[in-house]
């Protein structure tokens, strides 16, 4: 497998073009398989196993208590890794071509309200200091433009364009996409800036975003820092950059923005990746239908 795995790594970095976190996922997954395949089979040799075995797998993991999602993207890896051997024709016939993923159930995110995000922007206002700034900075950008998390992570210095009020962000698959920034979140990056030459150390010059310590930011830090201000605001289950970014997207189709330009702002490859936001709408074009209907008139 040491080979195979080189070169899988290889297929996934330059041909998919995952990030080294979904690389790294995928890896680990697999390997968990193969210790499995050692213990249960005697077999070290993944390449050759047939489904039965990895529907022992499958079984043992829910018999362990991971969730069905959780099952389902390690199979996920399984698939990938099957799909690269078949391609470079190790195997005829991947053992997971008839496999069906595990049901999940469908859970509905509710986006922050507009009245949620704006109590939030009030009580930062008028921010004083560095951290403050900062924490503004990103709550506006994540709704005002949907930024990913792990996007506004490795935002670039060189990426922010305060000439033509613009910054270009690294998404999935490596795909390049220019935000447009509105006035008051340019005004903001100004004042952020201004404050980043302050700080006594800088240890990343590159990226954008960085600790009072002058460090670039994780995954954990931005997930804390939104769920401590909404938390003050909302009593929603979820309140997450991802829900902001969920929030984003909502309130622009509330206000009558089209598919395809929120599409295009998110990211996404394809509607259908876009159209899990039309659900939140429902509610205001509701609203609107029994407004205007002649039928509905008093």
């Amino acid at each position: 497998m040491t080979n195979n795995k080189d070169a899988f790594r290889n297929y996934l970095q330059l041909e998919k073009k995952y990030s080294p976190h979904t690389i790294n996922a995928y890896l680990d997954d697999i390997a968990f398989f193969e210790s499995f395949n050692k213990n249960q089979f005697n077999e070290e040799n993944i390449e050759q196993v047939n489904y039965s075995q990895i529907r022992t797998w499958i079984v043992s993991l829910v018999d362990y208590g991971m969730s069905n999602v959780s099952v389902n993207r390690k199979i996920q890896s399984l698939k990938a890794f099957y799909k690269f051997i078949l391609k470079t024709k190790q195997i005829e016939v991947s053992p997971l071509l008839k496999h069906k993923a595990l049901k999940t159930p469908k859970t509905l995110q509710i986006p922050f309200s507009e009245k949620e995000v704006a109590e939030v922007l009030n009580q930062i206002s008028n921010p004083v200091g560095f951290e403050a700034i900062r924490d503004k900075l990103i709550i506006d950008l994540f709704y005002t433009t949907g930024i990913r998390r792990t996007e506004l992570i490795h935002l670039k210095i060189y990426n922010v364009n305060l000439s033509n009020n613009t910054i270009k962000v690294l998404g999935k698959r490596n795909k390049e996409r220019i935000l447009p920034l509105l006035p008051i979140v340019i005004n903001e990056l100004k004042i952020y800036l201004n404050e980043r030459t302050h700080l006594e150390k800088v240890t990343d010059n590159d990226h954008f975003f960085l600790t009072k310590r002058g460090l670039k930011l994780n995954d954990s830090f931005v997930y804390r820092l939104i769920n401590s201000y909404f938390s003050t605001v909302s009593e929603k289950v979820k309140k997450s950059p991802h829900i902001l970014r969920h929030t984003f997207a909502t309130h622009l189709l509330n206000n009558g923005a089209d598919l395809n330009s929120v599409k295009e702002l998110l990211g996404h490859s394809s509607l259908a990746s876009t159209q899990i936001y039309t659900h939140s709408s429902l509610s205001e074009l509701k609203k609107v239908y029994e407004e205007s209907h002649p039928r509905n008139q008093k």
